[in-house]
């Protein structure tokens, strides 16, 4: 009898089944002296305690990515072992603060099957919950992931695909408690650009640019603890490269978003979100970034600003998404929307 684990693949799920993910993970300073070393993230609140304090924060939590990858990083070996594309995000909610020294776990549930038109793949759409160590929910978000089948000749089920809301509501966003932007120190935070200086449709151009290396992405996808095979084995995919992992993109993206966005200091929900081309080592990163609505919430100076965040690959920022016939233009890497919390 085999003691190894090949890996889940299509024909394994059923729809409302809930997965227990493996591992749990204590995560600490260490973790985020390797994000900031990784990707160039500079938000001040997630850089300095100091600066978390005087925003009525105990200290200065953990990056709400960092959170999202070691708790997407759980659930790889039961979903995504045998993906051929992580396809996309939705409902996504970051519910409390991860601290240096929380442990967390993830659980995931079924809600969606549907067999590719070729026989050969099928995808399944999956809650993902992630837990800390006293079992309360730090974050959700459904995510789809297009998986191989075992056996192409293998009977489909009957094609189940959940109902998704297009964004998280506003007065759904939770805002940390005690979060307070009443004495926020713009200085500090490197931009003085307010909430009510962004206006809704306004486009921005964060400038820089990341070239991905296979050295920082194989450390990256380590970290997570995500053992998908197409970002490790070479002879996993025909063309013979390992794909960058998804969330790889979505930190760069979201640090190269400093300059132009210093102040959107928290992600508090993800609305939707797709993998819009592969990214492989050598690409060069670049974003820019769509205000797309504005809201109020009950912290002092606390307001939420909804934002898409597009990452390209070479001189292609502030450009076109989509060509003639709807689908992503080649150059187009990730489109991302979520909440932010930002200074009024």
């Amino acid at each position: 009898m085999t003691k190894t684990n090949p890996g889940r693949f299509f024909e394994d799920y059923i729809l409302g089944q809930t997965l227990r993910h493996a591992v749990p993970r204590t995560v600490a300073e260490g973790e985020r002296a390797l994000y900031h070393a990784l990707y160039p993230a500079r938000h001040a609140l997630y850089s300095s305690d100091e600066f978390a304090i005087s925003c009525g924060l105990d200290g200065s939590p953990l990056d709400d990515l960092l959170a999202f990858h070691t708790v997407f990083g759980k659930t790889v070996p039961d979903i995504s072992l045998n993906a051929i594309a992580n396809l996309g995000y939705a409902q996504g909610r970051w519910l409390r603060p991860v601290w240096p020294g929380d442990t967390l776990r993830a659980e995931s549930q079924v809600i969606g099957l549907r067999a590719t038109s070729n026989g050969q793949a099928g995808v399944v759409w999956v809650r993902t919950t992630g837990l800390n160590q006293v079992d309360e929910v730090v974050l959700d978000y459904v995510r789809w992931v297009m998986v191989r089948k075992r056996a192409p000749a293998s009977p489909a089920p009957d094609p189940v695909v959940p109902d998704l809301a297009p964004a998280v509501l506003a007065e759904d966003l939770i805002v940390p408690e005690g979060l307070s932007f009443d004495a926020y120190d713009f200085d500090l935070a490197g931009e003085p650009h307010r909430w009510g200086d962004y206006a809704i449709g306004e486009v921005i151009d964060h400038v820089d640019g990341v070239t991905i290396t296979e050295a920082e992405h194989m450390l990256a996808t380590r970290l997570w603890q995500n053992t998908a095979k197409v970002h490790f084995d070479a002879t996993h995919r025909p063309d013979g490269r390992r794909l960058i992992y998804g969330g790889h993109v979505i930190s760069l993206a979201r640090a190269l978003s400093f300059n132009g966005l210093a102040n959107a200091q928290m992600i508090v929900a993800l609305n939707a979100g797709a993998h819009a081309n592969p990214c492989f080592a050598g690409d060069t990163v670049r974003a820019w970034s769509e205000v797309l609505d504005r809201a109020d919430t009950q912290a002092p100076g606390v307001g939420a600003i909804r934002l898409r965040l597009v990452a390209t690959r070479g001189d292609s920022a502030a450009a076109a998404l989509r060509g003639p016939d709807g689908t992503y233009l080649p150059e187009v890497l990730l489109d991302l929307d979520y909440w932010a919390l930002m200074p009024l």
